[in-house]
């Protein structure tokens, strides 16, 4: 590919040999050689027993980021992508380092204005409406124990389990006053339904199978769970009145029929906001069908990474380990991997198609039009514009979000 260079940088003579020295004085430390202290061997000693190969790694290491450094300015290249190298020879003499280096590819730009995307307009329906009254009860129901009554669909129950898998205890299979919401469909298929009409400390076993798309040394294997159930909690579902509206935060309002009109508003709102969600979403989709550019295998595998490590923040800040996210669900990294690669390519591709527009629209920001951006954004935030400047990772960061956001407002203007 075009943007696929390999560099050979060489370090010899008193680079090298200092390379070496480092690697000795590093090594030295490590090693233990009869006769002789730990960092106190002789140079020429250390080589005789133990030979001069075993300090070229370490001497590759103190010397391969300047030799980097080298070989992008040697072509004048910006990677986009961390690069790799090879160690084309070696010797006591010198070494010749093969970098490749992965640049942005060239990207050609198609039609980004008159795609004639629709965009929807936007309903609500009564019966909306009262589905949606129905949802802010269930969120303001409270929960208390359920004194009399088995354990139901819609209950939640508290259970203390253990699983066994071959006849061993399952790995992670086990909690003690685990609270379950029966119909979440949190475990695995038939666990929340053999629970159904359980009374409070009533121990059952339930024998089922992983399914088959779980994790590989799990997926259709029998599994016995030892069960008890600790205690059964309901939701107490509110009253529709002005105690209700006032819990919502609606303290103006009397009547059902206002508060009626309010939610209507409310999932007005919403809506508008996923139809311009969908219409980027259409506009980007038409653009880019339009884009012409060549995506190297690197450049996916880096964007999938950074999308997992979005992923996995976002599971701890939920308070659950990413290692038990993945045993529940029965995720592996490969299939992670594979489901997030098409959206980290239209990610690409989009903001590809983004840099092309502002650099052919000529797009671009002075530096008061960026600070007063930065005060903007930073006082949304209740934060300082030095703060934001940090969080975000330098000004010219915010100014090429300004310039993605001209860019995208650009193809919406013009469809």
């Amino acid at each position: 590919m075009k943007n696929v260079f390999e560099i050979k940088i060489t370090r010899n003579g008193s680079a090298w040999e200092k390379a070496l020295d480092k690697a000795y004085h590093k090594k030295n430390k490590e090693v233990k050689i009869e006769g002789f202290r730990k960092g106190m061997v002789p140079k020429d000693i250390f080589i005789k027993k133990l030979g001069i190969e075993t300090l070229y790694m370490d001497a590759v290491d103190f010397i391969a980021d300047d030799c980097y450094k080298e070989a992008l300015e040697k072509e004048n290249l910006v990677p986009v992508v961390d690069s790799s190298y090879d160690i084309e020879n070696i010797s006591e003499k010198e070494v010749t380092l093969v970098f490749k280096v992965i640049t942005k590819p060239e990207v050609t730009l198609g039609e980004y204005k008159k795609l004639n995307v629709k965009k929807e307009k936007a309903k609500v329906t009564k019966e909306e409406i009262k589905e949606e009254i129905e949802r802010l009860k269930w969120q303001l129901a409270e929960i208390a124990p359920k004194e009399v009554g088995k354990l139901e669909e819609g209950n939640i129950a508290v259970i203390s389990f253990e699983g066994f898998v071959d006849g061993k205890k399952l790995d992670g299979g086990s909690g003690e006053n685990y609270s379950l919401e029966i119909g979440s469909h949190k475990f695995i298929p038939g666990f929340e339904e053999g629970l159904i009409g359980m009374e409070v400390g009533e121990e059952r076993e339930l024998n089922l199978k992983f399914p088959d798309d779980y994790i590989d040394k799990l997926k259709g294997k029998e599994v016995k769970f030892n069960v008890t159930l600790e205690e059964i909690k309901e939701r107490i579902i509110p009253e529709v009145n002005e105690d209700f509206y006032k819990d919502l935060g609606y303290e103006n309002i009397k009547t059902e029929e206002e508060f009626e009109e309010e939610v209507k508003n409310v999932i007005l709102e919403r809506k508008n906001s996923d139809i311009e969600d969908k219409f980027i979403d259409d506009c980007l989709k038409s653009a880019t069908d339009n884009l012409k550019v060549e995506i190297n295998e690197e450049i996916i595998d880096d964007e999938v990474h950074r999308m997992i490590h979005q992923f996995e923040d976002q599971v701890r800040m939920q308070g659950i380990k990413i290692e038990d996210y993945m045993r529940i669900t029965g995720l592996t990294h490969e299939k992670l991997h594979e489901n997030m690669r098409p959206e980290a390519i239209n990610r690409i591709k989009s903001r590809y198609l983004l840099e092309a527009i502002a650099e052919k629209e000529k797009i671009d920001f002075t530096k008061e039009e960026v600070e007063a951006k930065t005060k903007e954004m930073a006082d949304n935030y209740g934060i300082t514009a030095e703060e934001l400047i940090k969080a975000y990772g330098g000004e010219d960061v915010i100014k090429y979000d300004m310039k993605m956001h001209k860019a995208l407002e650009i193809i919406k203007e013009n469809n």
